[in-house]
């Protein structure tokens, strides 16, 4: 007979399922991670009054401090640090799973001489991609977060050899452990080394792998901890874990894909090309042609975007840097006043992570309407009288459709070159995370207004506002 908690169960996971889907709209994407939320949190809740639990004074204690940190990070941490937290957040996921199988292990080998196949291949498999999971997790928040030590990618002769040979080895001794069930004590010894060489491995795996990229891997992670939580729902019979993790697990992949699509790379490049690197421009010369830079002042911007019919506004990551988007959506509400037609050009990675600028901009309570994806607003670049360009770099380099030496050839980008007019908002001439120039700040019709973005545009409102 299906009792109370299992209804509740059954309620939960389906809040997981609408709460995922409402979070596929920037509209509906905050009462969808409430509902998600409020799921969660009756299934705790719930598993706490019907389970045999003598411990609620750690559990208690425990829920009231992580859920005071988590609500203090969330509230305190800036829209350009939002990667990094999704990294930490995420690696913690990842080692609870793995704390799960190590306690499970022990309390399994205790019960038993040896260990049921099933369960073992369950903590086995959780505790490998959970650790995994987690010490990749910290190593690209490191990187993310600028630790000097890590923020580049860390290569060494024979690197990818040496981490399949660990990956083997690891996945080698987990299998010898399903082959030793008469000696509990030695699958100790096996079982922790295993869990040693899988934080290593994590470690080796993100290390080589370019700050650019960074977003990519933390979807790839985000994924393995999912799998790792579902193989605590398996160990537990419980299907609210099981279905979390399945939710976390697929979306974490779907993310990967979309985000190696976006820039047209395979997983695998991702993983050992280590692009990103900051370096200089290897591998192609994107502004081989005129390097004439030309600027243009705040009055002659003001006037020029105010008597345009149609103006586009390509915000990226210096934008986010700068907390300039309510500005910009003063901005853009002085143009429509003077009847220009404002639009938003949003970047499948635009600010590193998908959906990252469209929080930014939601923020600022920029009218959902007005923000187009790549694949809608491209087709409208050819008719627009200026594009405003504020802090995107890469993701609007030319270089990416013309130069097939460059390491970003074949990225989709978003074809601002296509305007009459470009205005693009920057602090210098520094390369973007391919390191590589921009040949869009050389072309004939670009004009460079040199600044912080969120002065520049404090600056430039003003102007407008006299126009």
């Amino acid at each position: 007979m299906i009792g109370y908690i299992e209804i509740a169960y059954f309620f939960a996971s389906l809040s997981f399922v609408i709460g995922l889907k409402m979070l596929s709209h920037p509209d509906s994407a905050r009462k969808g991670n409430i509902v998600a939320a409020i799921g969660m949190g009756l299934a705790v809740i719930l598993t706490m009054a019907g389970e045999k639990i003598h411990n609620y004074g750690w559990i208690i204690g425990a829920l009231i401090i992580g859920s005071a940190l988590g609500a203090i990070s969330a509230r305190k941490v800036k829209m350009t640090a939002m990667p990094q937290m999704v990294s930490l957040f995420n690696g913690m996921g990842g080692a609870c799973a793995a704390v799960i199988s190590l306690v499970e292990f022990q309390h399994h080998k205790d019960l038993q001489s040896g260990l049921m196949n099933s369960t073992t291949a369950i903590i086995l498999v959780g505790m490998l991609i959970g650790s995994v999971s987690f010490a990749g997790s910290m190593i690209a928040f490191g990187k993310l977060q600028g630790y000097k030590a890590i923020e580049k990618p860390v290569t060494f002769p024979l690197q990818k050899i040496l981490n399949t040979i660990l990956m083997i080895l690891t996945i080698g001794i987990g299998i010898f452990i399903m082959a030793t069930r008469e000696n509990p004590h030695e699958a100790s010894e096996l079982f922790y080394s295993m869990f040693a060489m899988s934080l290593l491995y994590g470690v080796l795996f993100v290390l080589p792998i370019g700050g650019a990229d960074m977003p990519v891997v933390i979807s790839l992670l985000n994924s393995f901890t999912g799998v790792a939580a579902a193989c605590a729902g398996f160990l537990y019979s419980n299907m609210v874990m099981l279905i979390g993790g399945i939710l976390v697990g697929s979306a974490g992949t779907i993310l990967t894909v979309v985000m190696c699509n976006a820039m047209n790379r395979s997983l695998m490049n991702v993983i050992f090309g280590s692009f990103g690197a900051g370096a200089s421009g290897a591998g192609g010369s994107s502004a081989s042609g005129d390097q004439t830079v030309r600027e243009i002042s705040l009055t002659d911007a003001a006037i020029l975007l105010s008597y345009a019919k149609k103006v586009i506004i390509v915000p990226g990551y210096g934008l986010a840097v700068a907390q300039a988007q309510h500005t910009c959506h003063e901005l853009d509400n002085l143009l429509e006043e003077k009847g220009v037609d404002v639009r938003y050009a949003i970047h499948p990675v635009a600010g590193r992570m998908p959906g990252h600028m469209n929080v930014l901009l939601a923020e600022a309570d920029v009218p959902y309407p007005k923000l187009f994806d790549m694949e809608e607003i491209n087709s409208e670049f050819s008719s627009t009288d200026v594009v405003l360009v504020i802090g995107a770099n890469d993701v609007v380099n030319p270089a990416a459709r013309k130069d097939t030496a460059s390491p970003i050839y074949g990225m989709p980008i978003l074809d601002v070159d296509n305007a009459a007019n470009i205005i693009v908002l920057k602090r210098g001439m520094n390369a973007g995370y391919a390191g590589i120039e921009n040949e869009l700040f050389f072309d004939p019709k670009t004009k460079m207004l040199f600044g912080d973005a969120k002065s520049s545009l404090v600056k430039l409102v003003a102007e407008v506002k006299q126009n």
